[in-house]
């Protein structure tokens, strides 16, 4: 595999794919995702033997996915640490991932204790954590404090069955543990991606879902088709007229400045520092501004 950047500031889609599907993994960049996860988790069976076919596959797909995009945040997801499947899927491990994503995440020490196995093949992986039960829900801003998580997610359908619970169309049911993932990251600096739609055909149930975490303050949305990677992006990436509002707004506060004027209308608003902390997060985030 050749070197491969393991950072992604504030991902606004990331797209899975089976590790065993080396045919689908090719195509993962045509839709332009911001990160993709080869998954040897939930995508492949609950078996020794599926487990074990899918690893080799994935191993090869990623060289070459890697080799072919080199500018791709590529991550690989591991069984949980409590499965009996973890240990071996250390072997497909290697630095030129962009990371590692955890699933089924409950504590810190469950991350301290991935880092050690990882120590053991010599691999140094930053951490994307998944939250997606009771236990990781609860602990979510200790596990995302954690010097080597960098991003996380909200698992809900694992989260409900976890709980015992049914998932709706209109996610009450996971609204506090979501909201509590959300906040957590938050609290920690750390980015993080909302749940799966698994409504593949369904365009408008993705906007509303969409909508939903964005409006909680998640930075991006878990895709498992390449359609929903451009509308993970129309939601979740500033529209044109946000970012021209965002310039305006700034370069108004400029001129105040010069002018020795410490408040000012804009738009007929009086402007506030939260206003423009706003304004500078959203150009930070845009592609003219991150591209370099």
């Amino acid at each position: 595999m050749t070197p491969h950047p393991p950072t992604l500031a504030r991902p606004r889609s990331v797209l899975f794919a089976p590790g065993n599907r080396a045919d689908l993994i090719a195509k993962l960049p045509r839709s332009a995702p911001d990160a993709v996860v080869l998954d040897l988790e939930d995508a492949i069976p609950a078996t020794e033997a599926a487990k074990a076919a899918a690893r080799p596959v994935l191993r090869d797909a990623a060289r070459d996915l890697i080799a072919a995009h080199p500018h791709l945040a590529v991550f690989i997801r591991v069984n949980a640490f409590y499965s009996p499947y973890f240990n071996d899927d250390l072997a497909v491990l290697t630095p030129e991932f962009s990371g590692v994503v955890l699933p089924k995440l409950e504590s810190a020490d469950d991350v301290t204790r991935v880092r050690a196995a990882l120590a053991q093949v010599d691999v140094d992986l930053p951490v994307m954590a998944g939250l997606e039960t009771g236990a990781g829900v609860w602990n979510a801003r200790e596990i995302l404090d954690h010097p080597a998580v960098q991003w996380a997610y909200f698992g809900a359908e694992d989260y409900t069955t976890d709980l015992g619970g049914v998932r709706t169309p209109d996610n009450l049911e996971v609204l506090y543990a979501r909201s509590q993932v959300a906040l957590a990251a938050r609290l920690a600096g750390k980015p993080a991606l909302d749940i799966v739609v698994t409504r593949l055909n369904d365009e408008e149930a993705f906007r509303t879902d969409a909508r939903q975490g964005r409006a909680l303050g998640y930075s991006g949305k878990l895709c498992i088709h390449p359609a929903q990677v451009p509308l993970a992006h129309e939601h979740f990436g500033p529209t044109p007229a946000e970012v021209a509002r965002a310039r305006a707004l700034l370069d108004a506060a400029h001129t105040a400045a010069q002018a020795g004027h410490g408040a000012f209308s804009f738009e007929g608003q009086m402007v506030d520092e939260p206003m423009l902390a706003k304004a500078r997060a959203l150009i930070a985030t845009t592609p003219e501004e991150t591209s370099a």
